[in-house]
């Protein structure tokens, strides 16, 4: 009998990249919903069971970093792979706060957020830094 296909969210503000992702991971075998902001996800999120979040970093209203908090708040374990057209350390540290380890940048995601995604969810999220537990007590 086979596995059922690993189940991906993924969350961006541009349709194009939203519909290009969709494509990707649904030719690589996984099953894919998708959101056009944070407020969508955090409404979607606990009505089923998600083998990984991808969550676009710079999105109006709520960026990435701010909506993993807010998942993290709710005790959302699932992992996250963070994606960015704009990477800088900065994001990988306040990311890793969060227990997300894969950042993907933009935009050559197809070479590589399949292999992020296979890793986050092999690997989970770890625990978590004091930071983000700290956060998460405020």
């Amino acid at each position: 009998m086979l596995a059922p296909p690993a189940v991906v969210y993924v969350v961006d503000d541009d349709y194009g990249v939203l519909g290009s992702l969709r494509f990707l991971l649904e030719t690589d075998g996984f099953q894919v919903r998708t959101f056009r902001n944070g407020a969508a996800l955090l409404e979607a999120v606990a009505e089923n069971h998600i083998d990984c979040i991808v969550i676009d970093y710079k999105m109006p209203t709520m960026n990435g970093i701010d909506l993993t908090k807010r998942l993290r708040e709710r005790d959302v374990q699932t992992p996250i792979v963070m994606i960015t057209g704009y990477p800088d350390e900065t994001i990988s540290e306040r990311a890793a706060a969060f227990g997300v380890h894969h950042l993907a940048t933009k935009p050559n995601l197809e070479d590589t957020l399949v292999g992020h995604i296979w890793g986050a969810i092999r690997e989970g999220n770890g625990p978590l830094a004091p930071f983000a537990m700290q956060e998460s007590l405020r």
